[in-house]
């Protein structure tokens, strides 16, 4: 994330590191509220609360800037992203994380970097750096330590639960490739807030579930999706969508790997859940990779 200046150097963009910092700090917390709010609501029905409560949020947003309609061209990356990352990508993360244990969801989700770092190489025509390459190998193999250490005694779960977070992953990286074209023709709020509107229209079959499990779930799990549609929904893939604007998909994507090492220390302050020495090896893994990734 740097800024060419007039006398072609370069130095870094501060708004867009911050833009990023903060998404992947939201959505590191994302985590903790899905497992907390999880037991109480459908991964459908918790999905769709998402993304409604952001969509109100984003358009609401949109119409106090004034920002209207997004021109043409950009509604064809925003509707495949939101239909495949903020529809699918929710939908299958949730549901396969009820299907196995959480190390292993993390293993597999993890491979979504990786698939965007190659469809932006090829379909984006961004390259391949050596330093995105070797920063990816080296944050997933910390989210794959990471991954073991907190993996359940019982196995790695389901042949349904490990497709659907393959699913979740291969969604996720086709989303984002889908959404960096758009972002040349509409501005980082309409981007996201039609994406998320088009992917809460999309789970909107799961409207029955939800209506039920908001009857039955505590206070205490509605407030963690209403935090989920406003922080790490609402925000956090609007400063997303700002940052990617400003570099590649490739380095974007390395960068979400910070997020394993993030979640770690947030649950073990959050929900009491104290790390192991090998998963704490594995978080620093983590972050050791995305600062190779963002180098160059």
């Amino acid at each position: 994330m740097e800024q060419t200046l007039t006398d072609g150097t370069t130095r870094p963009d501060v708004r867009a590191l911050a833009a990023a910092t903060t998404t992947v700090l939201l959505w590191a917390s994302a985590f903790v509220a899905i497992r907390d709010a999880g037991p109480h609501f459908g991964p459908g029905a918790l999905a769709l609360g998402r993304l409604l409560v952001g969509a109100v949020a984003l358009l609401a947003l949109l119409a106090v800037r004034g920002e209207g309609l997004p021109p043409r061209a950009a509604w064809p990356g925003i509707a495949i992203s939101g239909l495949l990352w903020f529809g699918l990508y929710m939908v299958a993360l949730n549901w396969g994380e009820q299907e196995v244990d959480a190390g292993t969801a993390a293993m597999v989700v993890n491979i979504g970097p990786v698939l965007i770092a190659v469809l932006g190489g090829w379909v984006l025509r961004e390259g391949f750096p050596r330093s995105l390459l070797a920063g990816l190998a080296v944050s997933f193999a910390g989210a794959a330590v990471v991954g073991l250490s907190t993996a359940g005694d019982t196995g790695t779960g389901s042949a349904l639960g490990i497709g659907l977070c393959l699913l979740a992953a291969v969604s996720y990286a086709g989303g984002v490739v889908a959404q960096k074209p758009a972002l040349r023709h509409g501005s980082p709020l309409q981007v996201t807030a039609f994406g998320c509107l088009i992917g809460a229209v999309a789970c909107l079959p799961f409207a029955p579930q939800l209506v039920s499990d908001l009857g039955a779930a505590p206070v205490r799990a509605t407030l963690d999706m209403v935090y989920l549609g406003l922080f790490p929904t609402a925000l956090a893939f609007t400063t997303w969508a700002y940052a990617l604007a400003r570099t590649t998909a490739g380095r974007m994507g390395a960068t979400t790997y910070a997020v394993p090492a993030l979640v770690v220390l947030m649950a073990w302050a959050a929900l009491g859940e104290v790390p192991a020495a090998l998963t704490l090896a594995g978080g620093a893994l983590c972050l050791a990779g995305v600062a190779v990734s963002r180098r160059g």
